[in-house]
């Protein structure tokens, strides 16, 4: 994305944060839905579940073929006209010739996000057909001549008197805002649509190879009329909706239901076999028709990666849980599909002109990943279609000399080196720059930055590395970047920590960066040279563990590393090896050193948490760093929301300035709710982030590693 191109996105998200109605609509339901989607899959091994879905996938993906033949062999022996559509054109053509030959004019439909990809509703009214979404949701935003900002809940960001003005205009009388009269308008204005509807159009959920049947779930009954009512009925899916058994369908409602709108089992599953029991017209002739579409569907089977995709069950779940959807909505967060799914989807379905802009506005928090039902890692597909974009057009000049800088460790280590020394005219005592830099707009100026400090890790190495006779293991430590020259007081920390504990360290000089920053902006090239860069540095070192104290890094270093690394057989070895090692500092002191009370010195201090992204979601480590604040004896108390991202995220927070510090406000103002005096977490970016917000705030909580607490509670021996 280009500078001018990034600017103009930025206008249309600031749009949508200054909605204020949007903005409170999507919290209230962000954290409603946790709580029950909780309590939905109470008593349900949530990942097994999750992991049988995706294995049905990918196994029914092997054979597309012939579950395809299958589904179509079956569906049209009951009496079920089937066609193939090439793309999303070709579907609509083949929709609009049915109602022309059926001598179709009013046509009523029901929600399809596959209608919504292929633009069919437009094409159709082109064509001279009369359409009436017949979801409420859907119907609205018909009305309104806008997309669904939701692939569930299309009109999730409308409020009751956007409705009652909306439909005033629709009866041409004033309407109340009271929501059962609304839905009474709704419904007298529905029910003469499907009295006269002369086609029928649905999409489907499922569609089993062994019976020929589709399933449709939804939470209306308007499905069923639409399949039962006209004298022709169109189903349009997507070839990803084949499942081999019904068996296999039911298993994907169980997680389906759950996962979309946290319920046991939403209120209608119709199910449709061939034409005789979908209703009859007056002569009994009734039109069944089943378009599945491919659409780029086939290229991401043939793609090893992006295969997974196919194992999406559109559910939403992952917009539900996205930060940076919860703030802009839909319509900002996607072009017909949404959230991290959509901005998959639309490289693939619509071209990357609709997805350049969209996937650099994912904040990597891992929050999608972590609640898919299908298992996708999603912000690495994400990450791999903002690398093949800028691969294809180009890479913008920041991204280019991070990747050329960050190569280079020396050059990299000489930059921070000097950049101390030119902060002097704007450093605070602090530890705090008194203004922002020039290269920094006012935009950026929500929080305070830190000083390069004085002397980094690495120089201090030497004086400080402690001898330690008959050690019970020896480790790596890794500083990353921001440890190294920002925060070298938090490596110095640990240090002591693990000295206490008979454990010898080593500090390879030749380690740089994780790779990490060059990775989120596509430099996919300089990501695998920085990874070969700290691959040599622990080649030689025989160690127990890699520790290090940035989620951010050792997530990146166990999983992303494997991956960069993967099409050189004479490393894999050697990668397997380091990722193995690899440890986060919480996991370390609390399950490898297996600190407890008598270590510690507790003073009964109020402290709260922010859970890292990458440590809670990235690494799945949750009760590690909230268990050594009770053991170090300090009294923890639970702040609302403590999983959710600070708005950091990297060099997103640069590039998204105004989400970031929205991130952060909502961070800042759930850690003084906790009335902790001190807030800890186990990242040094989120610490700048944290950190800096409460200094531009003037607000009076302490900021630190968690690795500091505990330091500063050990028992000297």
């Amino acid at each position: 994305m280009d500078a001018k191109n990034l600017k103009e996105y930025r206008k249309l998200c600031q749009e949508s944060l200054d909605n204020e109605y949007l903005r409170t609509t999507l919290d209230t339901f962000a954290v409603a839905y946790r709580s029950g989607r909780a309590n939905a899959f109470a008593g349900i091994d949530i990942d097994q579940l999750v992991a049988d879905v995706a294995q049905m996938k990918d196994d029914t993906l092997k054979q597309l073929d012939d579950y395809l033949d299958r589904f179509t062999r079956m569906a049209e022996a009951a009496g079920v006209v089937v066609h193939h559509a090439r793309d999303g054109d070709h579907a609509n053509r083949i929709v609009a010739e049915i109602g022309h030959k059926a001598g179709c004019k009013r046509i009523i439909k029901t929600k399809s996000m596959t209608a919504e990809e292929t633009h069919l509703v437009p094409s159709l009214e082109r064509e001279g057909f009369e359409v009436t979404e017949t979801d409420l949701g859907e119907w609205i935003v018909q009305l309104r001549n806008e997309p669904p900002s939701h692939m569930v809940m299309p009109a999730i960001h409308l409020s009751r008197y956007h409705v009652r003005d909306l439909f005033s205009e629709i009866t041409g009388k004033k309407e109340d805002e009271d929501i059962e009269k609304l839905v009474k308008v709704s419904r007298n204005q529905m029910r003469k649509k499907f009295a006269q509807g002369e086609m029928g159009i649905t999409g489907a959920n499922f569609a089993v190879a062994e019976t020929g049947t589709i399933g449709i779930v939804t939470n209306e009954g308007n499905a069923r009329l639409v399949t039962t009512l006209p004298r022709v009925h169109v189903a349009l899916l997507g070839i990803d909706k084949l499942v081999p058994t019904v068996a296999d369908a039911l298993s994907q409602i169980k997680v389906l239901t759950r996962n979309a709108t946290a319920q046991q089992i939403t209120s209608y599953v119709t199910w449709v076999t061939g034409a005789n029991q979908c209703g009859a017209a007056e002569d009994g002739r009734k039109e069944v028709h089943f378009v599945l579409l491919d659409n780029g569907r086939r290229e991401m089977v043939a793609d090893p990666l992006f295969s997974q995709v196919f194992r999406c069950v559109r559910c939403g779940a992952c917009a539900n849980v996205c930060p940076v959807y919860r703030l802009v909505g839909g319509h900002k967060m996607g072009h017909v599909y949404i959230g991290a799914i959509g901005l998959i989807l639309t490289y693939f379905f619509h071209g990357e002109e609709n997805a350049r802009n969209l996937v650099q506005n994912c904040i990597n928090c891992e929050a999608c990943k972590d609640i898919c039902a299908g298992g996708i890692d999603l912000p690495r597909l994400i990450k791999e279609i903002h690398a093949r974009i800028q691969d294809n057009e180009g890479h913008p000049l920041p991204s280019l000399l991070l990747g050329k800088v960050l190569r280079n460790r020396k050059l990299f280590h000489t930059l921070l080196r000097t950049a101390k020394w030119a902060q002097k005219p704007v450093a605070g005592s602090d530890g705090f720059m008194r203004h922002l830099p020039m290269i920094f707009f006012k935009e950026h100026d929500f929080k305070a930055l830190p000083t390069i400090a004085d002397k980094p890790f690495r120089d201090r190495w030497a004086e400080i590395r402690p001898q330690v006779e008959n050690p019970q293991m020896k480790v790596g430590l890794f500083s990353g970047c921001v440890q190294d020259f920002v925060y070298p007081e938090q490596m110095a920390a640990a240090v002591a920590l693990f000295k206490d504990h008979n454990v010898s360290m080593v500090f390879p000089m030749q380690q740089s960066c994780c790779g990490l920053p060059v990775q989120m902006m596509g430099e996919r090239s300089a990501s695998r040279d920085v990874a070969l860069q700290n691959l040599n540095a622990f080649a030689k070192e025989d160690v127990d563990h890699i520790v290090t104290l940035c989620a951010s890094c050792a997530s990146h270093l166990k999983h992303n590393y494997p991956v960069l690394l993967a099409d050189d057989p004479k490393v894999r070895p050697d990668v397997e090896k380091f990722c193995a090692k690899v440890i986060d500092l919480s996991s370390f002191v609390h399950d490898v050193l297996k600190v407890e009370e008598a270590d510690f010195v507790g003073d009964g201090k109020s402290v709260t948490f922010h859970a890292p992204c990458h440590l809670c979601r990235g690494l799945g480590v949750k009760d590690a760093p909230r268990n050594l604040m009770r053991i170090a004896g300090m009294d923890y108390r639970e702040s609302a929301e403590e999983d959710v991202c600070c708005g950091f995220g990297g060099t997103y927070s640069a590039k998204f300035p105004e989400l970031s510090e929205q991130l952060l406000s909502n961070k800042l103002s759930n850690i003084e709710a906790s009335g902790a005096v001190m807030v800890l977490t186990d990242c040094p970016g989120c610490i700048m982030q944290i950190r800096g917000g409460m200094q531009k705030r003037g607000m009076d909580i302490e900021v630190k590693h968690t690795v500091e607490a505990l330091s500063e509670r050990r028992k000297k021996k």
